[in-house]
């Protein structure tokens, strides 16, 4: 019975008792950090209003409930140090960082200038707020600052968190630490792509294709055991798809952008209502930014060779060699 729970070769719980533990602390942290914040509210200006602001909340309590839960998560249950799950910061996480930044923008750019180029498009001016009880640039810096967070949330979920104790859950005696790997890789992009398929015009298209989004927001983590390269690709990729440049956001369509466009084409191409990502330009940008995620890893560490460690609990052998070191010296018989 204590198989069912304990993994006694890492010394700690089973990974799906670790999962839902941590899981009812993301909820317990998002619904005290809630309180508190209306309680605040209400004693400075009453209810916080549906808006800007509102949507700066939401990101901000998800992303604290979610990291803070993950601090308590790492010390008692995982038992690893905070910054395993992909926040070893030094010079180069940050140089990652960049270059995840500037690859979300420029890839979006290439999504619109084709399709423009196309006439998939049709311009609509510049600056239209579709919901004007709020200026502009409220909209635009509440979204800036909302996918600032989705960018962390959501890639720490489902990768720094997700993917590694998933793949260390994997590995055993037959499923080896790049099987293991890859086995994670695959099914956290997909939980990835399962969990928008609530999301307002989605489908199975939509669906299938955030799979492989998942998969190409992964590429560098599994390259570089860090969510630097992640997380700056995930910001900008929303945030220039939605905000800058009119497109849907997987289904839902900003309030406000700096280009105002009609979407035209073929919604097999485009992905109609639901954005970039559910249509083939979505894809051969996925395409084109896994190839040169190969290539910045490759010039930066000059190889792009899978971190298998990922899959390798660090305190495995250490509870072993433990758990050995209690076991009663046998007795050495005459003829042995």
């Amino acid at each position: 019975m204590k198989k069912l729970f304990w993994k006694i070769e890492e010394s700690r719980l089973r990974f799906f008792w670790r999962f839902a533990i941590y899981a009812l602390l993301i909820v317990g942290a998002m619904f005290l950090l809630s309180a508190v914040v209306e309680w605040a509210v209400r004693q400075t200006a009453g209810d916080l209003p549906n808006g800007p602001l509102l949507q700066i909340v939401n990101g901000l309590i998800t992303t604290a409930a979610m990291l803070g839960a993950a601090v308590l998560a790492a010390r008692w249950l995982d038992r690893r140090k905070f910054s395993d799950y992909g926040f070893h910061f030094s010079r180069r996480w940050w140089f990652d960082l960049a270059f995840g930044l500037a690859l979300g923008a420029i890839l979006m750019c290439l999504i619109f200038l084709v399709e423009w180029g196309l006439g998939w498009i049709q311009l609509e001016g510049t600056r239209p707020n579709r919901v004007p009880s709020w200026s502009w640039g409220a909209w635009i810096l509440s979204d800036a600052v909302f996918f600032i967070c989705v960018g962390i949330y959501e890639e720490f979920f489902t990768r720094g968190y997700l993917l590694r104790n998933l793949a260390e859950a994997l590995h055993n005696r037959r499923i080896q630490p790049k099987t293991a790997l890859l086995l994670a890789y695959l099914i956290s992009s997909s939980i990835f792509g399962l969990l928008h398929l609530a999301n307002e015009n989605a489908s199975l298209v939509s669906t299938l294709n955030l799979v492989a989004a998942g998969l190409f927001l992964g590429l560098g983590y599994v390259l570089t055991g860090q969510l630097a390269t992640s997380i700056g690709l995930h910001i900008t990729w929303n945030f220039f798809q939605g905000p800058v440049f009119g497109f849907p956001v997987s289904g839902g369509a900003p309030a406000a952008s700096l280009i105002g466009i009609t979407q035209l084409g073929p919604e097999w191409a485009t992905g109609g209502a639901f954005g970039p990502e559910a249509g083939a330009i979505g894809i051969a940008a996925i395409l084109l930014g896994s190839l040169l995620i190969a290539i910045w890893v490759k010039a930066t560490r000059g190889t792009t060779t899978l971190q298998t460690d990922l899959a390798v609990y660090p305190g495995a052998q250490t509870a072993v060699a433990s758990a050995e070191s209690l076991q009663p010296l046998k007795t050495q018989q005459p003829g042995d």
